[in-house]
């Protein structure tokens, strides 16, 4: 009962707080999002903020293991003109078959998976040879900053307070070391205190 309430709340959170991040990250996903076509898998897209970005005439599926975000990302899809296909699971066990997707797409989802390399490897598996993974994600600050002893130091709390997000994970290196065959990206900040820390980019299987 507890864990379902939690779920629940944090769709509703994630629905409605989100706008801010989103106004500040607009321009990057726009450059990321909108080159984007034929079959696309966004793991974790939470309430469907990057729905407006996609084109109208893209397969879109989306991997959400919470049910609470089901019918945020339905109203999003309606709003943005795009017909979706919502799946239930895990991104450490993607429902798709080998090889099937043009492009798969994570934002601020990394942090909060099990196992990134299980994620990454699950994230080859899908993709076509040549298909693209796009990310945005934020990271854990450079080792000795006083950012990186302060998001070390919360870790825990944050992981309760914000459904298993670690604000230290080191997704950047995790995603070099997936075996794609091309990693591009950059690292930038944001006024955002322990997750200010952020990479966005693609990998090519």
């Amino acid at each position: 009962m507890q864990a379902g309430l939690g779920k629940r709340l944090h769709a509703w959170l994630l629905a409605r707080l989100g706008s801010r991040y989103e106004r500040l990250v607009a321009t990057r996903k726009r450059e990321l999002l909108a080159g984007l076509a034929g079959s696309i898998l966004e793991i974790g897209p939470g309430a469907g903020p990057n729905l407006s970005y996609y084109p109208k005439d893209c397969h879109w599926i989306g991997v959400e293991p919470n049910p609470f975000m089901h019918p945020y990302l339905r109203q999003a899809a309606e709003r943005a003109g795009l017909k979706i296909e919502v799946r239930s699971g895990l991104a450490e066990k993607l429902p798709a078959e080998d090889q099937s997707m043009d492009a798969v797409v994570s934002t601020l989802t990394l942090c909060s998976v099990s196992d990134p390399a299980i994620v990454l490897r699950e994230i080859r598996r899908v993709l076509k040879p040549g298909g693209r993974f796009v990310f945005l994600e934020h990271v854990a600050a450079p080792e000795g900053t006083r950012l990186r002893t302060v998001q070390r130091w919360l870790r825990p709390f944050w992981k309760r307070m914000a459904d298993g997000c670690h604000p230290d994970r080191e997704t950047g290196a995790a995603i070099e070391q997936a075996g794609f065959a091309r990693v591009d990206y950059g690292s930038f900040r944001l006024p955002l205190g322990p997750v200010s820390t952020q990479i966005a980019g693609v990998a090519v299987r």
